[in-house]
């Protein structure tokens, strides 16, 4: 069977209201890879453009667009610093993950139908995973007047950061990203069974060789190969993935890849994005100030014409 030519990259958008800010924003429903739509909230400075864009990301895909209009709605502070240094900002949401069925497939693609009759379906050769709704946003975002195709970049937290690892891994193209705690398991092929390390049922891997010990390197070295895309990888002390964190960026260097380093001491899992307290303020403590203007610079550094 041969693959199905795709559909051309395209959404639906329409005008959002979102609580705390008087810039604009849009919903957009945007096709995957399998034909259905997937909920983004885009945000941009005024005037045509085209703009460099980062796209936001945290954790599982769920919820639809209620979901992503709360979480705009918690970092709209924030995405108003990137407006006002020249970015379109969007935020994405993508199906729920399906568990270890990453590393189980290969890459799924659309299908000619060549056995029904010549009623040009489209078939599917496999399950999508969520990475691949994240790759059909960038595509998205590629193909549109406003946006400047060389220039869109992506930042993910926990979950949100091993995405972008396997949208990339697996062929998609954006100029930068940053992996913010990249809970990277599956990316890694880090034993998550109950033979891993866990105490109370938490994970255990803050040490680096623990993590070692328990990937398949091979796998997860084939994979980071096939990367070759600015990566900034962001840790947290203390945290109990930490060593999973460092391991992404240590085994790309070791494969030649552009990848850089920064960790910071913070209570708080995905500190990396700045919310506003109870009074609707943004006021970030000393180490989220300083992590924000960290991977804020590195976009710039590679988002923005010299």
């Amino acid at each position: 069977m041969t693959p199905a030519p795709p559909s051309p990259a395209h959404g639906y958008t329409h005008a959002v209201t979102i609580e705390g800010s008087s810039l604009p924003a849009h919903a957009c429903f945007v096709l995957t890879q399998d034909e259905i739509y997937v909920p983004v909230v885009i945000r941009r400075p005024a005037g045509d453009g085209p703009f460099p864009v980062i796209t936001m990301g945290r954790g599982d895909g769920r919820g639809g667009l209620p979901h992503v209009l709360r979480e705009v709605a918690r970092v709209v502070p924030m995405q108003d610093l990137m407006i006002e240094r020249g970015y379109a900002v969007a935020y994405v949401n993508y199906r729920n993950e399906i568990p270890r069925l990453y590393g189980r497939q290969g890459p799924a693609v659309n299908l000619a139908d060549d056995i029904s009759g010549g009623e040009g379906l489209t078939l599917k050769s496999a399950a999508t995973l969520d990475s691949d709704d994240l790759a059909a946003v960038w595509r998205y975002l590629a193909a549109q007047p406003w946006v400047r195709p060389d220039a869109i970049g992506a930042i993910g937290v926990s979950h949100g950061g091993e995405m972008i690892l396997k949208a990339l891994a697996a062929g998609a193209a954006i100029a930068c990203g940053v992996i913010a705690e990249g809970a990277s398991h599956e990316f890694l092929s880090v034993d998550t069974t109950a033979s891993a390390p866990r105490i109370d049922g938490e994970l255990q891997y803050h040490d680096i060789e623990v993590v070692r010990r328990h990937a398949d390197r091979e796998q997860a070295m084939a994979r980071l190969e096939r990367i070759r895309t600015p990566l900034l990888h962001l840790g947290r002390e203390g945290d109990h993935l930490q060593g999973i964190f460092q391991l992404a960026h240590e085994w790309m260097l070791e494969t030649g890849g552009p990848s850089q380093w920064a960790c910071h001491a913070h209570p708080e899992h995905g500190y990396a994005f700045m919310y506003p307290g109870p009074d609707g303020r943004l006021q970030p403590d000393p180490v989220q100030q300083r992590a924000f203007e960290s991977w804020m610079a590195f976009f710039d550094r590679h988002l923005k014409p010299t």
